[in-house]
Parts: structure tokens; C-alpha cells; sequence
């Protein structure tokens, strides 16, 4: 099927031609996301009292003359110059700078700025979207999306749109709720009654109201979660669900790229080395900015004593410096695991052939194991065994975890909104094609006032650095079906004792060592039984009632 998916039973000219396609497609991928690294955009800002102290470590310094002239970033110090800030409007640093900043015209250019770049991949994107469809009717199908997905879970663009928007109705009613609640908060401490809430709005008035309900510091939270701590929950992991110790080995020569490497091995007591895993957490200049897994090499079966161990790595871009050593956000840490979830899925996969090892399963199944394990971040019971303070070494409070948790759910339908649309998108980009061609804008645009409660900014296009067209081309829905299969798993596995040998058996045994081995449907009703999936014209889809409880989204 995959041989056929590159299109080997064409004939010579249609596969010299899908050769040619295939590798355009590669090369604008690759040109989209250098764009999105090479042009992050970046707004001035003055003065530079406008921008809170605790923000300075995201910005840099400029002045400029008194008459408003602009001057370079290292002007004199002298009673003509007024000092401002420059900020990189890239999107993780964006989000940070727009919870934290007051002024709601500062929030304004750099959201709109920061959603605006870079302005070459609307080029970029009608190209790849005009390439992969041709691609695909050379294949015998209708849209891209049809060809992404013939081979999945979800068998059809029709099975995909038709879970989205049942899940868009479900969650539109307490999303709204949500939004009203955030703008009635904006009215009342802006003192305008009739004050509108924009999109720019969002990140610093939901966190305002977050902090205001549970008393959450951000600095506090971090300093639970020094990196080396992080590394020994991951290790607290494996022994408790699997019996599987988990150690630092040594690197020969030149087998690491950067001295921040580790290596790690998994232990079996009585199995012997299960795999090795590549650690690459810190973030360094000139570093992919990227949170990834990568398998570096698939377990297979080489004879009937001997197995060819998976080797993996995991590399991440977590901040610090030899002043103030690498502590984690609640939201890195949540990374980490989800990353590891999908190391883990590589490192116990035991399948005879190497195509199906870990990962390398159907792609709406993928992102299961590491949904499953992100929930291992937000449990007491798990973050108590690790979790401690960096200077102290006091165990993480309960009433903060509480809180924490708390804080996550005040907004899920808004979030899950997002997630939702996203999907949406992706799925209609890459779906059947006009003769003439389309303008991502209008169509990103009307997407958004049709499937969530925010208004789109004129002149903004944010698609154009959402990395997931490229390597989740009409896939990215997949991320919901892990969320409600993971979630199913979790409350019926995993919620009444998180750190069970017994848990994590089944979960090796019946899951995560089939890899892409064994029907997805049947692994998720031999692990928890039947409803977690159900049939959808000649597809599956997920049962959402257990994210819904969850979500707490029928209670609106």
C-alpha cells in the first residue's frame, strides 16, 4: 500500500511525474517552514515603559530620536534618545508577551504583526496546495485530503468533517459561554461597558482571570520543575508501569551531535536492554525550534533469539543559562511527556518487521500514547514523585497542583475550539479544489466566524506559520481522535492508580507493542473494551462522551 501511495503501479510517465511531485512537495514544505524560522516579523515598541520588566528577556533594546525618527538597536544614552523595544513576534514568544502585557494597544501590533508573517507562504501554501492535488488525481483521487486518508482510521474526508463538526456543535455552547465570561471580565476592569473583546484580548485576559480565581505564578509553577527533576519523573515512569529501569550510558566518540546529548538505555530485569534514547532538551542558537520524536532506528525481529533494538530521540528547546538553570513551565513539562509517550510507543513496540515498529502506525492513531501520556503531567499522585523545589527541595504543593488543574479546565472549550478549527481548516485547504484558484485568507477567514466565538483580524492570515499543513497535510484532526481515545483510556485504565505495574502491563502488552502491527480498532477494544470507537459511513471515529465529561462540556 505504501509502495502504491508513491505510486509504483503507475505507469512509467504518470510516475515520472508523481516522482517530480512528490519532490516539489518535499521542497515546499521545506521552503514554508524556513520561512516561518527566517521571518518571525517584529514590532517597535515605544516607550519602553510600556512593556513590563518581567518581559525585558523577550525583547531588545532600540532607541530613536526624540523627532520619532528611527535609530539603530544600540543608540547613545543622551537626553535625545528614547529607549523602546524590539520584539520577534514568533509564535511562543507572541503568547508569552501577549498574556503579560497591559496596554491593549502594545498587545494589538504585535498580535496583528505577529499574524501577519511571514507574508511568502501565502505563495508557498497555493503552491503546495495546487501541487498536492494534482498529485493526487495522478493517484485516482478526487482531493488531497481523500488521498491522505483512504489508508487511515477515518477512511474519508467525509468521515473527518462529519466527527469535526459534530464536535464543533458539542463544544459551541459552552465555548460561547466562555467568551462572554472573558468579556464581561475585560468590561468590568477596562471600566467600558460596551468594550468589545479582540482577539489580542485573549491570552492576558484569561490568565488575569486564571490568576485571579487560583492565585497562579507562573515563576512559582517553574520552580517545581527544574529539567533534572523532569528527567527523573520520565524515569519514575518506567519503573513503576513498566518494571523498567532507566539509566545514563555513556556516549562513544563522535557519536553525539552536541555535548547537551544524552543517552539513556531501558533495562529490562529479566528482557535485557529494551532500546536507547537520545535526550536533547536544552535550547541552544542555531537549533531547530522544534519539540519533536524522532526514530532514528525501528525494532524488528532478526532471528528467534535475537531482536534489533529501537533507538530514539527526543529533542526539545528548553531555556536557560549557567545563571539560572533550565526550569520547565507546567506547559513544558506537559511537552515532555507527550513527546515521551511517543518514545515510549518506539521503545516497547516488539514487532517482526522494522516498517511497523513504534510510531509508525496509522496516522490518526499516532498521537494516542503521548495524549495519554500528557495526562501523567497533571496528577498529583505522578508530579509528587518528582516534581520539588529547586532551591528547597520541597515536594510540589497539592493545593497548587489542584489549582493548576483548575486553571487548565476554566477555558477548555475555548481551546478545544481552537483545535477544532484548525482541523477544519487543514481538512478544507486540502479537499476538493475549484477550477479557479482559492484565497486562503477568505476562506481561513470565514472559517473562523463560522466554527469558533472570536472575530478574524483584517489583514491578518496566521495560517501561513502553522507548521501542521505541511507535515499533518489534512491530518490534523488526528490530534483529536488521540484526545478522545486517550482520554477514554486514561479514565478507564489509568485515573484510579496512575502508577500500577498492572496498568502499565496492559498498556505494554495490549498496546504499545503492537506498533503499527495491529488493527488500531482492535488494540483499543482488547485495552479497554468496546464503545471507545464506532463506525461512521466506512469509517471510525471516536466515541467523544468521555472527553465531554471530562471537558465537563455538557454541563453549560
Amino acid at each position: 500500500m505504501d509502495l502504491e501511495k508513491g505510486g509504483i503501479h503507475l505507469c512509467s510517465e504518470k510516475r515520472d511525474r508523481a516522482n517530480e511531485l512528490s519532490i516539489d512537495i518535499i521542497q515546499l514544505c521545506r521552503e514554508y517552514n524556513e520561512n516561518i524560522i527566517t521571518d518571525p516579523g517584529h514590532v517597535n515598541i515605544f516607550p519602553a515603559s510600556k512593556i513590563p520588566k518581567r518581559l525585558h528577556h523577550l525583547v531588545s533594546p532600540i532607541y530613536r530620536n526624540l523627532s520619532g525618527a528611527s535609530k539603530g538597536s544600540l543608540g547613545s544614552r543622551d537626553n535625545m534618545k528614547e529607549q523602546g523595544f524590539r520584539l520577534a513576534t514568533e509564535s511562543s514568544t507572541l503568547q508569552g508577551f501577549l498574556q503579560c502585557v497591559p496596554d491593549a494597544g502594545v498587545r494589538k501590533v504585535a498580535y496583528v504583526q505577529g499574524n501577519s508573517v511571514p507574508h511568502a507562504n501565502l505563495e508557498v501554501l497555493d503552491k503546495l496546495i495546487a501541487t498536492r492535488h494534482e498529485f493526487a488525481q495522478l493517484m485516482g483521487y478526487k482531493s488531497y485530503a481523500e488521498f491522505a486518508l483512504h489508508s487511515t482510521m477515518a477512511a474519508s474526508p467525509e468521515v473527518v468533517l462529519s466527527f469535526l463538526l459534530e464536535m464543533s456543535k458539542v463544544v459551541r455552547p459552552k465555548a460561547d459561554q466562555e467568551f462572554e465570561a472573558i468579556q464581561n471580565f475585560k468590561r468590568e476592569n477596562s471600566g467600558d461597558p460596551r468594550g468589545e473583546l479582540e482577539p489580542w484580548d485573549e491570552a492576558y485576559f484569561t490568565w488575569l482571570m486564571k490568576s485571579a480565581t487560583y492565585k497562579l505564578d507562573s515563576s512559582v509553577i517553574a520552580s517545581y520543575f527544574p529539567l533534572p527533576q523532569c528527567i527523573e519523573g520520565l524515569k519514575v515512569l518506567v519503573e513503576s508501569l513498566f518494571g523498567v529501569t532507566f539509566h545514563k550510558v555513556p556516549l562513544a566518540p563522535g557519536e553525539s551531535w552536541h555535548p547537551d546529548v544524552m543517552k539513556i538505555v531501558l533495562h529490562h530485569p529479566t528482557e535485557g536492554d529494551l532500546g536507547y534514547l537520545y535526550l536533547d532538551l536544552k535550547s541552544r542558537k542555531g537549533k531547530y525550534p522544534i519539540c519533536a520524536h524522532f526514530a532514528i532506528r525501528g525494532g524488528r525481529r532478526v532471528s528467534e533469539t535475537e531482536y534489533q533494538l529501537p533507538v530514539v530521540a527526543l529533542v526539545c528547546n528548553f531555556s536557560g543559562s549557567s545563571l539560572a538553570p533550565v526550569r520547565l513551565n507546567h506547559f513544558e513539562v506537559e511537552t515532555l511527556f507527550h513527546e515521551f509517550g511517543h518514545a515510549l510507543h518506539s521503545l516497547l513496540s516488539r514487532t517482526e518487521y522494522q516498517h511497523f515498529s513504534g510510531t509508525r502506525v496509522v496516522l490518526d492513531f499516532a498521537e494516542t500514547p503521548s495524549n495519554l501520556f500528557e495526562s501523567y503531567a497533571w496528577d498529583y499522585r505522578v508530579l509528587k514523585t518528582f516534581a520539588k523545589h529547586y532551591s528547597t527541595g520541597d515536594i510540589i504543593p497539592k493545593e497548587l497542583v489542584e489549582s493548576m488543574v483548575g486553571a487548565k479546565k476554566m477555558f477548555a472549550a475555548t481551546e478545544l475550539q481552537r483545535q477544532i478549527f484548525y482541523a477544519i481548516v487543514d481538512q478544507i485547504l486540502f479537499g476538493e479544489q475549484p477550477s479557479t484558484g482559492r484565497d486562503t485568507i477568505a476562506i481561513v477567514a470565514d472559517l473562523k466566524r463560522q466554527h469558533t466565538s472570536w472575530t478574524h483580524v483584517e489583514g491578518t492570515h496566521w495560517h501561513t506559520r502553522f507548521s501542521h499543513l505541511t507535515n499533518y497535510g489534512a491530518g490534523y484532526y488526528s490530534y483529536l481522535y488521540a484526545k478522545c481515545f486517550a482520554t477514554s483510556i486514561w479514565q478507564r485504565m489509568c485515573q484510579e492508580d496512575p502508577l500500577s505495574l498492572d496498568t502499565g502491563s496492559a498498556l505494554r502488552t495490549k498496546f504499545l507493542q503492537h506498533g503499527g502491527a495491529k488493527d488500531p480498532a482492535d488494540i483499543l477494544n482488547d485495552l479497554v473494551g468496546s464503545g471507545i470507537v464506532r463506525s461512521c459511513n466506512g469509517g471510525i471515529i471516536p466515541d467523544i462522551t468521555s472527553l465531554c465529561e471530562e471537558m465537563e462540556l455538557l454541563k453549560c
